[in-house]
């Protein structure tokens, strides 16, 4: 089998950032863009834990599921399987520039966010004990602050 895209990014070189990770053009000519949210640089720091990406994810999916502007965009947002980001895929042919402010928006929620986790019930989830807010919330402010209020070029295109 041939190898997939998202595993010819040389992780070796990947910094944290929002990337394009793929494009997908539909029959009907509508577009699908998947960014490769990138928190952790691959194999040189330690991965998001488990719990806490857990949070992110529900904190991240409802904020985006629930935005004004582009709440309607959100195909999907979720955890990658190695634990050094999330994969955020839109409606639209996007670019990394055009979700900046809105990835911001999103990871200043979650640093800030206190109180129930949405979602996080046994009726609502299959894994509702596997949460931490604490740790959510300071992996968020760490990418926020490190990565999303000052990034460049370098953390919005793959290492060729």
């Amino acid at each position: 089998m041939e190898k997939i895209d998202s595993f010819k990014v040389d992780h070796t070189r990947l910094l944290r950032g929002i990337y394009v990770s793929r494009k997908d053009y539909l029959e009907k000519g509508d577009v699908v863009t998947t960014f490769d949210i990138r928190m952790k640089e691959p194999n040189r720091e330690p991965a998001v834990g488990q719990a806490a990406i857990h949070t992110i994810e529900h904190l991240g999916a409802t904020f985006l599921r629930n935005h004004d502007r582009w709440g309607r965009k959100i195909i999907y947002f979720g955890p990658m399987g190695c634990c050094t980001g999330f994969y955020l895929l839109l409606a639209g042919d996007l670019r990394s520039e055009d979700v900046v402010d809105l990835v911001k928006e999103m990871f200043k929620y979650i640093a800030t966010f206190s109180g129930e986790i949405p979602g996080a019930s046994a009726h609502d989830c299959g894994n509702y004990m596997l949460n931490n807010l604490p740790m959510a919330n300071w992996e968020a402010r760490k990418f926020l602050k490190e990565v999303l209020e000052c990034i460049s070029v370098e953390n919005m295109v793959y290492p060729e």
